[in-house]
């Protein structure tokens, strides 16, 4: 769906914050991006769905330049930043002058989200606290049915039990002609969400890939002592040392995000060299 190549960006002529990046997402996905505050999270995204312009290279839509930001693509794409801004405007005054943007928009399905997310339909929304107007986007750009759905920081603002809400939620809208990207620096708000993982660090998209499929390369556990282990990274905790190695025989393990991530930031290249390589040899 949404294909990057050899895409460089900067803000400032001679300054890049990418270079020469390459990335594919496809339908049917929950895709997490992570990556440390000033990685280039929020501009990356703002490169795929055309309100940043690259330098060099492309970033197309179901082959259409996201950079065009043409009407058929727009009607089929909702973003929802990470600072929203909202009108002086009840709930049914803002669907009314906003939903028709959206052919597949579904008002049913927005007010059934409210419900869910203990919005009050009634009142003004720039009335509503921070959180509640966060969650009030987050409803409609659901209910809009687009096919591209990409939201940063979308948790930033929420309690516990709406974070709790927002996950049940994103993943019962996700259908297989559906592509959902989130961007987070709070790793453990997508547990159990997403089921692909993409890694942006030191300018480059450094990891994407299936949970299941890092998980068959990784084994994530805890241990007393790491000797006669070959640890990749480990952690200390109250616990032991929790670890991430290689998974040669097959045991099946939950990956901890917060742990792999931790493991890619710090630089940690065989563990890259191993996810890269597993790559190569599924496309040869």
């Amino acid at each position: 769906m949404i294909h990057i190549h050899n895409l460089s960006f900067g803000y400032k002529k001679g300054n890049l914050l990418f270079q020469n990046l390459h990335l594919s997402l496809s339908r049917g996905h929950i895709y997490g991006l992570l990556g440390k505050n000033g990685a280039g999270k929020s501009t990356l995204l703002k490169n795929m769905i055309g309100l940043a312009y690259p330098r060099a290279g492309t970033c197309t839509i179901d082959g259409a330049d996201a950079s065009r930001r043409s009407p058929q693509v727009l009607e089929n794409l909702f973003f929802l930043p990470e600072e929203i801004y909202v009108p002086a405007l009840t709930t049914a005054q803002f669907v009314a002058n906003t939903a028709c943007f959206y052919p597949n928009f579904n008002e049913q399905e927005f007010y059934g989200y409210l419900t869910e997310f203990e919005v009050p339909r009634q009142g003004r929304l720039d009335k509503l606290s921070f959180g509640q107007q966060k969650k009030v986007m987050i409803a409609f750009g659901l209910a809009t049915n687009t096919d591209l759905l990409v939201m940063d920081e979308p948790t930033n603002g929420l309690d516990i039990p709406s974070k709790a809400q927002f996950r049940k939620s994103i993943a019962s809208a996700l259908t297989s002609e559906r592509c959902i990207i989130i961007s987070t620096h709070q790793v453990r708000d997508l547990e159990s969400l997403i089921d692909t993982l993409v890694v942006l660090h030191d300018r480059e998209v450094v990891v994407n890939q299936e949970l299941d499929k890092i998980g068959e390369k990784l084994l994530f556990t805890t241990l007393a002592v790491t000797d006669g282990y070959e640890v990749l990274y480990a952690e200390d905790s109250f616990q032991g040392k929790h670890v991430i190695l290689p998974n040669q025989d097959g045991i099946y393990s939950r990956v901890d995000m917060e742990l792999f991530f931790n493991a890619i930031i710090s630089g940690n290249r065989p563990l890259l060299q191993m996810l890269n390589q597993n790559q190569l040899e599924n496309a040869i």
